[in-house]
């Protein structure tokens, strides 16, 4: 999967497990040097849908701005934020609150207290803090937000009159959730549903987040309820609906591209992306992961066609 103006890399794993950390958090000078502007930039996706499809719209909104762009796949988190502080990497797409949960661990220890919360402002304030110091800049938070949600049966909702997990809870029924091993103890899952919601959750069945069996396993009536996102793209065709967040139990998971502040941190870079943040939706992003997953489209393609809708690409 290729844009017409980026290379696809091969990944070299030993080089970037073995690359540096970044400025140290006493050297300030490193740190608050002013924002680079290589003309050059290698833009990371973590493999899966919906970052291939980030990645490739940020390397086209790049190239139509002058630069000149590579795209690389790294998988695994612990191999590409090294990287993306070495300078291996400029560019990445990520998500708010995620992103500084996992860097707070990365600083503090895997024992550490999440600054990742529901509040956007607060969530962007820790991730901003954590970042700096390691010589990135996290830019600002577009509209699309991928994070936890929950899936009932259109059916279900309808016969119970559900919009939300508000609604859900004061219903008082009995829910069988499809979910991973972890939703047991993990307070966005059971314990929130529970505390949050008051959510009478009668048991946990096994089958992951957002899988094809979770899903079955609703649309079957097995279960009542489904672990997944708010971009999944396949809702639809198991006869699928989300219900609301209404009282905010997940954390801010807003799309943020971070950069390498000395090579990427320019008020071109800033510009060009800044531009899709201010269009694209979460609908949108759920849309676009559609076409890749279900239409089996190139996410070059799809998101070409996207930013030439928005008036964002010639």
């Amino acid at each position: 999967m290729r844009a017409p103006a980026a290379l696809l890399l091969p990944l070299l794993l030993t080089p970037l497990a073995a690359c540096t950390t970044g400025p140290s958090l006493e050297d300030r000078g490193q740190v608050t040097a002013p924002p680079g502007d290589s003309r050059h930039l290698t833009v990371g996706s973590a493999g899966f849908t919906e970052s291939d499809l980030l990645a490739q719209m940020y390397a086209q909104l790049l190239g139509q701005a002058g630069y000149k762009t590579s795209l690389i796949t790294v998988a695994n988190r612990e191999l590409y934020e090294p990287a993306l502080e070495s300078g291996q990497i400029d560019v990445v797409p990520e998500y708010a609150a995620t992103f500084a949960d996992w860097l707070n661990a990365k600083t503090h220890g895997a024992d550490a207290p999440p600054v990742g919360s529901p509040d956007l402002d607060t969530t962007m304030s820790a991730l901003r803090g954590l970042a700096t110091p390691r010589g990135l800049t996290v830019q600002d938070p577009g509209r699309a937000i991928d994070q936890n949600a929950f899936a009932v049966s259109a059916a279900y909702a309808r016969q119970h009159g559900l919009k939300t997990l508000g609604d859900l809870g004061a219903a008082g029924l009995k829910v069988r959730l499809a979910a991973g091993d972890e939703c047991v103890v993990r307070p966005y899952c059971e314990p929130g549903l529970r505390k949050t919601y008051g959510i009478d959750v009668t048991g946990i069945d096994p089958k992951g987040v957002g899988t094809t069996q979770a899903k079955q396993a609703v649309q079957s009536g097995r279960d009542q309820m489904a672990l997944t996102t708010t971009t999944d793209a396949t809702l639809g065709a198991f006869g699928l609906v989300l219900l609301a967040d209404d009282r905010h139990l997940q954390n801010a998971d807003y799309v943020v591209p971070v950069v390498n502040r000395a090579r990427a941190g320019g008020a071109g870079v800033t510009k060009a992306l800044g531009a899709l943040g201010e269009v694209l939706t979460t609908a949108d992003l759920a849309s676009l992961n559609e076409q890749v997953d279900s239409r089996r489209r190139l996410p070059a393609d799809v998101a070409r066609a996207y930013l030439k809708s928005k008036g964002l690409l010639k």
